[in-house]
């Protein structure tokens, strides 16, 4: 019983450790950008690290709020289920690129 109560914090604990900056990257490229309209690096540093960690926290509600309202166009594929599965890999990238991380994204 104590090693399965373990192995179910562990896995609880590790669900966002499959989350890839660099897919989100590729993510942000293909879905994002061209509802945004502005490039990977222009995106991730339009917040601070915790400001990105923010919007990424309860599926995503306040990312999804935020730029469904700068983005109108954007609404209905940010409420898709696709979103919902990309979103733990755009957090990633956009954490991983924020205004405070020092590190630029090689992305167009």
């Amino acid at each position: 019983m104590k090693k399965i109560l373990i192995g179910l914090m562990v896995a609880m604990l590790s669900f966002n450790v499959f989350a890839d900056a660099a897919k989100g990257q590729q993510y942000y490229l293909k879905y994002l950008r061209p509802l945004f309209g502005y490039n990977g690096q222009e995106f991730a540093t339009q917040h601070l690290k915790i400001e990105w960690k923010r919007y990424f926290k309860k599926d995503a509600k306040k990312f999804i709020q935020k730029y469904s309202k700068k983005h109108p166009e954007a609404a209905e594929f940010l409420a898709s289920d696709t979103f919902q599965k990309i979103a733990p890999h755009v957090e990633d990238f956009a954490v991983k690129y924020a205004a405070d991380s020092g590190e630029l994204p090689s992305c167009n």
